[in-house]
């Protein structure tokens, strides 16, 4: 049974090539899902702004890095934009490689 912190430690290889700091502790990370029995993952996220350049790189490279890395047969990555992502949603280990504590 593949579990949400397996899901987590995956996504946190994943980076947005502008700033130094994974996906999830960045706070893009909205929402994870798992449904065992059709061994599909969904994730929901959100970018920092709606201009990102990255914005078809990152969730294509977490859908990537989940399906290989889990071994699952469905990964889909939502991107949403409500609500909106602001800097408080950054972890604590994110704004401490930010330098922003």
């Amino acid at each position: 049974m593949l579990t949400q912190e397996e899901v987590i430690e995956v996504i946190k290889q994943c980076y947005d090539p502008e700033i130094p700091v994974n996906v999830y502790d960045l706070g893009l990370i909205y929402n994870i899902q798992i449904d065992d029995a059709k061994e599909a993952v969904q994730v929901t996220m959100s970018l920092t702004t709606q201009g990102c350049p990255s914005a078809q790189q990152i969730p294509s490279q977490i859908e990537e890095m989940v399906r290989t890395h889990l071994n699952v047969k469905e990964v889909k990555v939502t991107v949403v934009w409500d609500p909106p992502w602001t800097p408080e949603r950054i972890t604590p280990e994110g704004k401490k490689r930010l330098g922003i504590e």
